[in-house]
């Protein structure tokens, strides 16, 4: 998958570059769940029916990152994990267009004019809630008639599961109260976070559970407190390895922590994992975070959530 850099308008060198007719699923696709995933696939598609080769426009960063619009705080799919997701679903070109306080206030118009025609796009594919341009006053009937037939423009239906449109506020909310099963249902896969490993407290050590501490590589929409069964692998090792991990403030041995604290420990396991980068699953949510009254009571739930993950990753094997 080649990925693009723009900004907007469209420079000249990169209008001669997409010079060859293609067919580009437009839209921001945080999450990249089942319903981007159909608007995707719907595109990637009609790209092979087409022999044409199939792109992905999407913003980075987030718009509301720059306008401050809505209830919004992290990535469900940040950008390098989102680079993969695509490349896996079979996108050839993904194009990362510059979103700033500038571009939010470009027309509907110009937006077409300027960037989309120049890149040559044949078919433009977006969901049924695409819109575009300042203040969102561009959708899928105003795209065609601007393209002046020099596109056409396929407009993807929601997707539903159990009856219920897919989208990328639902699991937001699903994974901040505690809806993990929810979350990952409408994801299509087991939500995931990525962390480099670095050194923590080391108390899990010390009562026999030692963990590894992430730092988490980017903004991602934090899960509710808790405990969680999950599979991990480094960057390094490859293969998955089933643990639990605790998101959480320490409430036991701490006050007035507010950044949570991301710890995994490991089922048989004892490498060094010191500075490795780390992809964590999380396949099932088993209780909320809570403050013991003291540190055999903590020891205690410790083996039970340990014996109940081990239990939930050995189903599902």
């Amino acid at each position: 998958m080649r990925i693009v850099s723009l900004s907007y308008p469209v420079n000249p060198e990169t209008v001669t570059e997409a010079g060859v007719p293609k067919v580009a699923a437009i839209g921001q696709f945080d999450g990249l769940h089942l319903g981007h995933e159909s608007v995707i696939s719907t595109a990637v598609g009609i790209a092979r029916e087409q022999g044409l080769p199939a792109a992905l426009i999407t913003f980075y960063p987030h718009p509301k990152d720059v306008i401050g619009k809505g209830n919004y705080e992290g990535y469900l799919t940040p950008q390098a994990d989102k680079e993969k997701l695509l490349q896996e679903m079979g996108i050839d070109i993904l194009y990362v267009v510059e979103f700033n306080k500038a571009f939010s206030e470009v027309s509907p118009e110009a937006f077409v004019s300027d960037m989309l025609l120049p890149l040559s796009l044949q078919t433009a594919v977006v969901g049924f809630d695409f819109r575009f341009g300042h203040k969102g006053a561009g959708d899928a009937v105003k795209l065609q008639a601007l393209s002046e037939g020099a596109m056409s423009v396929v407009t993807v239906p929601p997707f539903l599961v159990d009856g219920e449109k897919v989208g990328s506020s639902s699991i937001r909310i699903a994974l901040q109260t505690g809806q993990l099963a929810d979350a990952n249902r409408w994801l299509g896969r087991n939500y995931s976070i990525r962390g480099t490993v670095i050194h923590g407290e080391k108390r899990g050590r010390q009562i026999g559970f030692p963990t590894a501490n992430l730092e988490l590589t980017d903004p991602y929409v934090i899960p509710a407190l808790g405990v969680y069964a999950v599979r991990a692998r480094s960057d390094q090792e490859g293969s998955w390895i089933a643990g639990v991990m605790n998101v959480g403030v320490k409430p036991t041995f701490h006050e007035g922590i507010t950044k949570p604290i991301f710890e995994v420990h490991l089922f048989d396991y004892s490498a060094d994992l010191y500075g490795q980068v780390m992809t964590v699953e999380m396949v099932q949510y088993i209780r909320k975070e809570h403050k013991f009254e003291s540190v055999q009571e903590l020891v205690e739930w410790i083996h039970r959530d340990a014996v109940e993950a081990r239990k939930i990753m050995k189903d599902i094997e």
